[in-house]
């Protein structure tokens, strides 16, 4: 009988994608970066992306540190349009790590299902994110009092896929692998990271991404989770 079940925060409850595009909106026009780089705010946003997912990829791995990544992911933004500004980029890393925490989009139904669940379920979270970012997310938009383990891989040391951070969770949450649950949408982070270790997993896909990984559950919005608890 399930009794715990484990969020991941990113592109699960809180949308990352429609949160972060709000302050890189911010950043292009309160920097001028239209005049200093030479380019539409589209091409500047798809280049960031780029390069921020590929820093991000080596974090998670331990090639960088979390210093490294937050300011040079807009210095080489910048110098890929030829400008080179070293105060400018960290002015603007500053700002977006301000700002983008405090912004409050949640996927469709997140409060609803989140209502549903609290009153059945011990609710927690595990997140590979920034331990003050992710706790700003949290109250910025509303969920942190849904939760009763908010467990990040950098204050514990380890991310996930890596077993130790389900290992420290289900510790933490006084939990057990046949009562817990993890819900996430990435397939190999949260999905397959939670299978290896033991416990079931619900892949939320809202893309519907093509894959062909044998997964417990998978759902692609939200309150389909009503369904399965």
């Amino acid at each position: 009988m399930i009794k715990n079940i484990f969020f991941d925060l990113d592109r699960t409850l809180w949308d990352f994608e429609k949160n972060s595009k709000l302050v890189l909106d911010e950043i292009f026009f309160e920097f001028n970066l239209k005049e200093k780089i030479g380019a539409q705010k589209e091409i500047f946003i798809n280049e960031y992306k780029k390069i921020n997912e590929t820093l991000w990829n080596q974090y998670r791995i331990g090639k960088i540190k979390k210093e490294f990544l937050r300011y040079s992911r807009f210095k080489q933004t910048l110098e890929l349009f030829n400008y080179y500004n070293e105060n400018l980029s960290i002015e603007i890393s500053d700002y977006y790590v301000k700002e983008c925490p405090k912004k409050k989009n949640l996927f469709p139904n997140t409060i609803k299902i989140l209502d549903y669940l609290k009153n059945k379920y011990n609710l927690h979270i595990i997140t590979n994110g920034f331990e003050e970012v992710q706790i700003i997310k949290l109250k910025s938009s509303g969920l942190s009092d849904y939760f009763d383990q908010i467990i990040t891989s950098e204050k514990i040391g380890v991310k996930k896929p890596d077993p130790k951070i389900f290992s420290f969770a289900l510790t933490s949450a006084k939990a057990n692998k046949e009562n817990s649950i993890m819900i996430g949408d990435d397939l190999k982070v949260d999905i397959l990271g939670a299978e290896n270790f033991g416990i079931r997993a619900v892949y939320f896909n809202p893309n519907m991404n093509i894959h062909n990984e044998k997964i417990s559950f998978e759902i692609k919005n939200l309150d389909e989770l009503i369904s399965l608890f």
